[in-house]
């Protein structure tokens, strides 16, 4: 059933500061150090993003909730259903649900009978994944963890009677080399303290006082997520959020704060301008390198970000694509999230592990022209379909080409190469190639000469260049 809303607050203006202190969970004395930055986008933003991020490159993003019970076209089912009434979502309830059917009736049909967190982990350990992000909760509000300020609308009081957050978090902890992280939505589409901030044009602050707040600090306490992936800013300002308050304490005194990475979502108009990292919009990809780190948070289901009954096989994206939207990503300097959606019941349809564990055998042989890598002086070349990645400390430049030529010669246009200092191996492959010096720059790889079975992969490729500018 829908929760109810919490006893009653007076008005709130925006200038909370005591209130918001005594929300502030204390610091242990221990633990205390002095505050390093101020609850201003001036001194958040100058925070250096730890280098783990930059280093991971691939993520796995998991939407899962109460809307993977209709399943049935998005994930913003409630809303499409409900507020907008959009003719497809009416005609599903009416031909498959009782007349007097409420969304709060899905939540007891959330069960998760299946959910084996173990299995999940092993299978997010084979994608090559080096960090995932579970969805909290979302602008429906059931949370999947017990939340004490979402009484009778979480996934222990309704539905699986389980902590779905903390099962996930200690196999993937106890299993993988994954960095552990959650999604949580700022705003929730139909709680009714929001929607009375929101009538009186966010000059109070009830909702995010009684909720999103409490939330974010159990949430930070309990879990510990290296990646807090805020959302849904419900076109209410930053400060109506408090959310530099929250986010000075989570780089200043919260349990991660060396080591957690943030997003740019955290109130109207702060994407893609304030936060630890960028993402600026849903599946963005700019096609060239940004001066400020940034994600490709993207679907293997083209149209949902939850999981669908409806979707057709058209509708996900091949390994093909799914490798060279990776490839693409990491040569303009950003990280990809790639996300699935399990079923209600906690399995992740066959799909969906298929293109996972096909993204783990690229990254097998590829790897390493992948992770730990640096944008080089040039994303792409003349030769289409060839990007490229570094590490300069290796003097080393990966070409990753998504189609073999049939000549069997790679013309690459941008490096310049020496004569008994540049070698150039396949990976997976690894004896040096021939290779020709062309002028005024650029080279012509001799390509060695497999058959498909031979190949080191099988949907890209990728030559490690030493000692070219």
């Amino acid at each position: 059933m829908r929760p109810p809303a919490p006893p009653a607050l007076p008005a709130l203006g925006l200038a909370l500061p005591l209130l918001l202190l005594l929300l502030l969970p204390p610091a242990p004395r221990a633990a205390y150090r002095a505050p390093r930055f101020d609850p201003t986008w001036k001194s958040l933003d100058a925070r250096p993003l730890p280098a783990w991020f930059d280093q991971a490159k691939f993520g796995i993003f998991v939407h899962w909730g109460v809307f993977s019970v209709p399943s049935f076209g998005s994930e913003w089912f409630w809303w499409y259903w409900q507020e907008k009434k959009i003719p497809m979502y009416v005609k599903f309830m009416e031909d498959n649900y009782r007349p007097d059917f409420k969304y709060e009736d899905f939540g007891p049909l959330f069960t998760a009978r299946f959910f084996n967190a173990s299995y999940w982990a092993d299978v997010f350990q084979a994608s090559g994944a080096k960090y995932t992000v579970l969805t909290s909760k979302h602008h429906e509000g059931f949370t999947l963890w017990g939340s004490k300020h979402s009484w009778n609308w979480n996934a222990v009081d309704v539905g699986p009677k389980r902590d779905l957050v903390k099962e996930l978090e200690a196999a993937i902890r106890n299993r993988t080399d994954l960095r552990f992280g959650l999604y949580y939505s700022l705003f929730e589409w139909f709680h009714p303290l929001f929607l009375e901030d929101k009538s009186r044009s966010f000059h109070q602050q009830q909702f995010p006082v009684s909720k999103t707040l409490p939330e974010l600090y159990e949430l930070v306490n309990k879990y510990q997520p290296e990646v807090l992936w805020s959302d849904g800013d419900g076109d209410a300002p930053d400060d109506y959020w408090n959310s530099t308050v929250f986010l000075a304490w989570l780089y200043n005194q919260s349990p991660v704060r060396d080591t957690v990475v943030t997003n740019d979502r955290w109130g109207f108009g702060t994407i893609c301008k304030h936060g630890g990292y960028y993402t600026c919009s849903d599946r963005y990809h700019p096609g060239h390198l940004l001066p400020h780190k940034w994600e490709n948070c993207m679907t293997i289901d083209k149209f949902s970000w939850g999981y669908r009954r409806d979707a057709r096989l058209s509708d996900y994206l091949t390994i093909e694509e799914l490798v060279k939207e990776l490839v693409e990503t990491v040569s303009c300097g950003g990280n990809l999230l790639m996300n699935i959606g399990p079923t209600y019941d906690g399995t992740i349809p066959v799909i969906f592990e298929e293109r996972l564990r096909q993204m783990g055998t690229w990254l097998k042989v590829n790897g390493e022209a992948i992770y730990e890598t640096y944008p080089w002086r040039s994303q792409s070349d003349v030769t289409p379909d060839v990007w490229y990645t570094s590490k300069p400390k290796q003097k080393l430049v990966y070409a990753i080409y998504l189609k073999w030529p049939t000549s069997g010669h790679l013309f690459l246009g941008q490096p310049i190469a020496t004569l008994g200092a540049t070698e150039i191996k396949l990976l997976g492959h690894g004896q040096p190639l021939n290779w020709t010096s062309l002028k005024p720059n650029g080279i012509l790889v001799e390509l060695p000469r497999l058959t498909f079975d031979q190949m080191p992969c099988k949907w890209g490729w990728a030559l490690a260049l030493t000692n070219v500018i």
